[in-house]
């Protein structure tokens, strides 16, 4: 990623303790990073290192114990448009159709009708559902769910996405094909990526930047730019060399179980 790039996200010594009955869990101890606008950012670690955690403390759900997150150079106070969300499971609304999931950002900003209806079509065709634009949540496919999800983010005139293993319940096949169009989605959209995966081979094959965390408390262990052309071809000794060392940096801080998810037992 060229340095001429601004900063976009600044994380500065954030740390996170939650209370349970006998004292506090130590879920993050100091993070201090930052991404650059349009960056492409994985984050990948051992189950319970503070992933998810992180990611919801930009998304502004959670608050830091201590230290800040800056947005184009504001704190963070809480949830805003410029930061969207996209989980696992979708959150689609189950009643509204793709258009109308899509457009219901913009009609919370109470833009006029015809203005939400031109973003929301343009969207909607942006990730490739315009033939499905009437169907209901519970007509589509995993994968047209997840690319319901990232528009609707994006229609929300968010600059930031949030993605926490939004791929990890599809299918292998669909897996790749969502991989693939989250990166075409990402080269004609302005926008800003932080990623968190289990998955070594899919940190390797997205990020321009891998942050790499220890186990609990969670901590930045490594920080790798992938200085690779895209599309990547994962067959590539090139490839498979970056896979190596993301992978031998990881496994020190993963325990056996981690490892198989991850793809480097």
């Amino acid at each position: 990623m060229p340095e001429s790039k601004p900063l976009q996200v600044v994380i500065r010594g954030v740390t996170k303790r939650f209370p349970v009955a006998d004292g506090d869990i130590e879920a993050l101890a100091r993070i201090d990073t930052a991404i650059r606008q349009r960056e492409f950012v994985c984050l990948i670690g051992a189950s319970g290192c503070g992933k998810s955690t992180m990611l919801r403390i930009v998304a502004g759900f959670e608050e830091p114990t201590s230290g800040e997150v800056l947005v184009d150079g504001k704190p963070i106070t809480g949830p805003g448009s410029d930061r969207g969300m996209v989980f696992q499971d979708y959150a689609l609304f189950p009643w509204m159709t793709v258009l109308e999931n899509v457009a219901f950002g913009p009609r919370q900003r109470q833009l006029p009708r015809g203005e939400v209806d031109r973003i929301a079509g343009e969207f909607v065709k942006l990730v490739g559902l315009e033939r499905f634009a009437d169907r209901y949540p519970s007509q589509l496919s995993g994968g047209m769910k997840q690319r319901v999800a990232i528009a609707r983010v994006l229609a929300n005139d968010a600059s930031i996405l949030l993605m926490d293993e939004p791929f990890g319940a599809l299918d292998a096949l669909t897996r790749e094909q969502l991989q693939r169009e989250l990166l075409q989605i990402w080269s004609r959209s302005p926008v800003t990526i932080l990623f968190v995966t289990h998955s070594v081979e899919e940190a390797a094959l997205l990020a321009d930047r891998v942050l790499v965390m220890s186990a609990g408390p969670g901590r930045i262990a490594s920080d790798i730019d992938v200085e690779l052309p895209r599309p990547r071809d994962v067959a590539s000794p090139e490839f498979n060399a970056v896979r190596r060392d993301l992978a031998r940096r990881l496994t020190s801080h993963m325990m056996p179980r981690d490892l198989a998810a991850a793809g480097v037992a």
